[in-house]
């Protein structure tokens, strides 16, 4: 009977001192509050502002960008293959131009087994004068074949096997998540988003090539944003955020922005 209180209190202040190790602040319980996420400084009013300059989205992104290529009412697998056709086709051309290469391919029948049997020869008049067409003709018909042998004519369906087929990159691959799939799996970083994140100074540190902004961009930036800022920025970047001679007397952002007065 003696020793039975002695246990007791033993186990009491056991408990005690486990809670208040926990709450009172362990070198790993403190970490993240000593450490708070970076982010870039105004942000969230660069952000609104651009969405405001966005609101008529008038931008050729939003009247002939990918979105608004591919057949909406073809079978779900048929416009997936015509999503990914699409921005197989964007790289390094303007929105007007891959819009009226699509639009003829449509004519034709854009379909994978149509694809197929087309020679290379009529698919390049067809895709003529989108950037790089005759690298483009073969990849087109290198990623179609692998589509109908090995994923039954219907697109992957993860970043990691889109980025496998010829002529697919990263942004690619995230905007096919996006607009075939309904998946945000990353941002798309092209060279508009790329360009103009640096100006605003959304990386830590000046970032070479998209891909790298991409990472550095996801680090930080809230998950919820990540589907539109591919449209916002490609499209500001179309009208204001100029790759040359850009329209900082035009931008609502001119008294915020590092890059303005460079400008």
């Amino acid at each position: 009977p003696a020793g039975s209180p002695r246990r007791s209190r033993r186990r009491k202040s056991i408990a005690i001192a486990y809670e208040a190790g926990q709450g009172d602040g362990t070198k790993q319980g403190m970490s993240e509050p000593q450490e708070p996420r970076w982010e870039p400084k105004h942000w969230r009013e660069q952000l609104e502002r651009i969405r405001e300059m966005r609101r008529n989205r008038d931008a050729p992104v939003d009247e002939m960008g990918v979105e608004k290529c591919f057949d909406s009412s073809a079978a779900p697998q048929v416009m997936r293959y015509q999503v990914l056709l699409s921005l197989m086709l964007s790289s390094q051309t303007k929105d007007q131009v891959t819009s009226a290469a699509m639009q003829r391919l449509r004519q034709h029948g854009l379909t994978v087994d149509r694809i197929l049997q087309m020679d290379d020869a009529t698919l390049g008049r067809i895709i003529y004068p989108v950037g790089f067409w005759r690298n483009k003709v073969k990849y087109i018909k290198q990623t179609t074949t692998i589509l109908k042998q090995k994923y039954g004519g219907d697109i992957p369906r993860s970043v990691e096997e889109l980025v496998q087929l010829p002529g697919v990159g990263p942004k690619m691959a995230h905007l096919a998540m996006t607009i075939a799939w309904d998946s945000v799996s990353g941002i798309a970083v092209d060279t508009h988003v790329h360009r103009i994140t640096n100006r605003l100074k959304w990386v830590k540190k000046e970032t070479r090539y998209p891909e790298e902004t991409r990472v550095a961009l996801e680090e930080w930036l809230p998950r919820d944003l990540w589907r539109e800022i591919n449209w916002l920025l490609v499209g500001f970047g179309q009208q204001t955020c100029l790759p040359v001679n850009p329209r900082c007397s035009e931008c609502l952002n001119q008294n915020i922005c590092p890059a303005a007065r460079k400008c």
